[in-house]
């Protein structure tokens, strides 16, 4: 199971305080440190050890000015000590540099494009190593870079806790055992991988996007790390199409950050949502990495430069009503054939429902009803609730509603979803997600 850590108990707040932090920090601590010890496993027992320390001392002494930068000067002190009680002490040291001890920590440095010693990098490719199940590898990586717990990555799959707990902890020995190298890998090794690394970095943007669980829709910092892990592997790679396509997917997604929740914090709906307070320089890369992704490719365009050009058409229309559904149909149905899931389906029938009408809509969404890795998906009652309250049958659309709150694991999505079951009591309705 994940370690959990313990301390004496902090003031009202402190302890709330310095565990958020450490949870923004905590993929940067790790990284540095696996640099050292060579081995994620230590490198997050030692992060956990750091997140101790402070909440120990911090409540007494006082928060640091850059918290950040104790946390991994803390966590950096701990793997030298380690390392130098290891009988290899001395080719350790050589290999991360005589200088290490004297070297301040850089956690605010901007990602160089040139530079592939990218800690964050690292860590993902180091986790995505093929030694491992795909399964492993991405909730491995969900774990180290998002801070997600168990339970977070568990809803995300769809699968039982104990299981994710199992994935990881076996994931981070066989990494130990089979001496898997902490380093971004060049030529066919390097490829291999690439599959799962965007995986990866777009499961962390989405737990960011649209949290699974929580108080807040939200997490900002998730979002950030994986834009920029996605810029950085774009100019690392720029002959990948889909590595463009990607990058292009979270620019227009990022760009609609600042209207997807209200003054308090709740969500808005993509129909309702103010259109000028979508980032245009935003959109303006996403346009530009979506160009690249079409001039590197070769052949048929991959699931995320489809999804990206699903997400061009929302960035271009001026009003959720004016956007080229039908074009967003179609693409949805190219997704649906080049990677099939239901959850690609689902996200056709709304498009089907504004471009060909209501009935269409509703028999794919019917259909999904039956689907194994949808039923306890509180987006599919979600949108049969919104297509029945559209056609007029508003009990129906509010049992849905309700359902879906019941389904739902986001504080600020059920509090929607209860709002939207008791506003269809009556006719009518707003479209879109959010």
């Amino acid at each position: 199971m994940e370690q959990q850590p313990t301390a004496a108990p902090a003031p009202d707040g402190a302890t709330g305080a310095i565990e958020a932090v450490f949870r923004i920090e905590s993929a940067r601590i790790i990284a540095g440190v696996a640099r050292i010890v060579r081995d994620v496993g230590i490198a997050e027992e030692l992060a956990q050890d750091a997140l101790v320390a402070a909440l120990e001392q911090w409540p007494r002494d006082g928060v640091p000015d850059n918290p950040g930068a104790w946390l991994m000067t803390a966590a950096r002190h701990r793997a030298i000590d380690l390392v130098r009680r290891r009988e290899r002490y001395a080719r350790k040291l050589a290999e991360v540099g005589r200088d290490l001890e004297a070297a301040p920590p850089h956690l605010d440095d901007p990602a160089d494009p040139d530079d592939i010693d990218d800690g964050l990098l690292r860590l993902v490719f180091t986790a995505c190593h093929p030694v491992l199940p795909a399964e492993s590898r991405i909730a491995l990586t969900l774990r180290l870079l998002g801070g997600l717990t168990t339970a977070e990555i568990a809803r995300a799959f769809l699968v039982p806790e104990p299981t994710v707990a199992q994935r990881i902890v076996r994931a981070k020995r066989t990494l130990a055992t089979k001496g898997v190298a902490f380093e971004v890998p060049y030529g066919p090794e390097r490829e291999a991988r690439l599959g799962s690394v965007l995986d990866v970095i777009y499961l962390v943007f989405n737990e960011g996007y649209a949290a699974t669980a929580g108080d807040d829709l939200l997490r900002p910092a998730l979002c950030e790390d994986a834009l920029r892990l996605a810029r950085v592997l774009a100019e690392l790679m720029p002959e990948e199409p889909e590595v463009h396509g990607l990058a292009s997917l979270l620019e227009f997604q990022a760009s609609r950050t600042a209207a997807r929740t209200g003054p308090s914090g709740e969500p808005v709906l993509l129909g309702e949502q103010n259109r000028a307070r979508w980032n245009r320089m935003l959109i303006a890369r996403g346009v530009t990495a979506l160009g690249r992704a079409d001039a590197a490719a070769t052949g048929l365009p991959g699931p995320y430069a489809l999804q990206a050009a699903i997400a061009a058409c929302h960035a271009h229309a001026h009003t959720y009503e004016e956007t080229d559904w039908a074009r967003i149909a179609t693409l949805y149905g190219l997704l649906a054939a080049r990677s099939p899931s239901p959850v690609v389906e689902l996200n056709r029938a709304v498009a089907v429902s504004m471009a060909e009408g209501l009935g269409p809509a509703l028999e794919i969404v019917d259909r999904l009803a039956a689907e194994p890795a949808l039923r306890d998906y509180h987006l599919l009652p979600s949108v049969r609730g919104d297509l029945l309250s559209r056609l007029g049958r508003t009990a129906e659309a509010r049992a849905e509603f309700e359902r879906a709150a019941r389904l739902a694991r986001n504080a600020r999505e059920r509090e929607l979803l209860r709002a939207r079951a008791e506003e269809h009591r009556a006719t009518g309705s707003s479209g879109g997600g959010c």
